[in-house]
């Protein structure tokens, strides 16, 4: 990665006024920005300008505020935008983007969903991660002006009409709820950040909503496979380990002071994500689940991914996640977190061990249930996997006795 001489500014700024800064970091008129969460605590902003070593912080009042040099090298050349991921279970990390990238990005999903120019955007999602900062970026190549909410909920979609959006199944889920007519505001739904169970885009579907599921992380500028078909100029693949494989124009030039994510390989860089799946011979990629998310349970391996769309199959289940907490006996034991479709009838722990067994080997049957209203989430709006592995939680739970 060849390193610059740009300017990298941390910036804390909400959505409506991130724009201008965006777009001088895009065209190179201004420096690379690291859009930061304006609401941070002072303590993991600090964790975070240390991570990132910017020449300065612009401050939501506007006025930017030189820091200290650190031992941070340069940005990589191109770099305009660097995201800072944790995901649900990692260390934070400092992705650099290039504006080349990212505009591929955003064209390419522009023109897989048909979206015109001029047509808007409603941006709910924070715009400190990739899937907000997309929403901006799309609505600058669109030409358009992004409609901005800090909460989505039945008033603000009711409001809308003809808008394009970004959610998480979460989002939607509880748009759902409200009994909101998804065909009204919305051209489309991009729908990504975790995994959506099958019966909760038929839902939406029979609500009205064009629903888009999408694929990808902050490495490959977003979501990068569309309802399971790469967008133009991404290519994917199975690696070693059945480890998700990405390699195009949308990948990212590497980790902020750390050496790139990148392995070159005949003449192309792939990037290796932590997430199992496979190719099908049209080309449309399946994802299992995190491979970090695998529970060892009695020597067996068990992809957690796997286990929760089995959960969700079942009538009785709004929304599962599963996780494997520690164990005496197992090493690890299958821990299925569920919010149930009533919660007045709950499901029980034996009624869903006997539905997962009905598609999956009796190992990767959940061994405690926890029942809850809802999880815990993220800033990005994913579940919170290490508040879920953590038995103090608990709403309700059984066991396997």
């Amino acid at each position: 990665m060849t390193v610059s001489n740009r300017p990298l500014h941390a910036v804390l700024l909400p959505a409506a006024e991130l724009l201008e800064p965006l777009a001088a970091a895009l065209d190179g008129t201004g420096p690379a920005i690291a859009p930061l969460d304006p609401a941070l605590p002072p303590a993991r902003l600090r964790q975070l300008l240390g991570l990132l070593a910017p020449d300065a912080l612009r401050r939501p009042d506007g006025s930017i505020e030189p820091l200290p040099a650190g031992p941070a090298p340069g940005i990589g050349d191109g770099t305009a935008v660097v995201i800072v991921t944790s995901g649900s279970t990692g260390t934070p990390k400092g992705v650099e983007l290039s504006a080349a990238a990212l505009r591929h990005s955003a064209r390419a999903s522009l023109d897989r969903i048909g979206a015109r120019p001029g047509q808007r955007w409603l941006c709910c999602l924070p715009v400190s991660h990739i899937a907000g900062l997309q929403v901006l970026i799309r609505s600058l190549l669109a030409d358009s002006t992004p409609v901005i909410c800090d909460r989505l909920d039945r008033a603000v979609a009711e409001a809308s009409e003809g808008l394009h959006v970004s959610l998480v199944p979460t989002q939607l889920r509880r748009l759902l709820s409200d009994g909101v007519d998804l065909a009204q505001p919305f051209r489309s739904i991009l729908l990504g950040g975790a995994a959506a169970p099958a019966h909760l885009l038929e839902e939406a579907s029979q609500a009205g909503g064009r629903v888009v599921t999408t694929y990808g992380m902050s490495e490959t500028c977003g979501g990068c496979v569309y309802d399971g078909m790469p967008l133009d100029g991404v290519r994917v693949r199975v690696g070693q380990g059945g480890l998700i494989q990405i390699a195009g124009a949308v990948l990212f030039s590497g980790y902020r002071s750390r050496p790139s994510g990148e392995a070159a390989e005949t003449g192309e860089a792939w990037f290796t994500t932590a997430d199992l799946g496979s190719v099908g011979p049209d080309g449309r990629l399946a994802v299992r689940g995190r491979a970090d998310d695998v529970i060892n349970t009695g020597g067996e391996k068990v992809v957690a991914g796997e286990v929760a769309a089995a959960l969700e199959a079942c009538a009785a289940v709004r929304a599962a996640v599963v996780v494997g907490r520690p164990d005496p006996e197992w090493g690890e034991r299958i821990t299925a977190v569920v919010v149930p479709a009533d919660p007045t009838q709950p499901p029980d722990l034996e009624f869903l061990r006997a539905h997962v067994r009905q598609t999956l080997p009796v190992s990767a049957a959940p061994r405690e249930l926890v029942l809850v209203e809802e999880f815990p989430l993220l800033p990005s709006g994913k579940p919170d996997l290490r508040a879920l592995r953590e038995p103090g939680r608990n709403k309700r739970a059984n066991r396997e006795q």
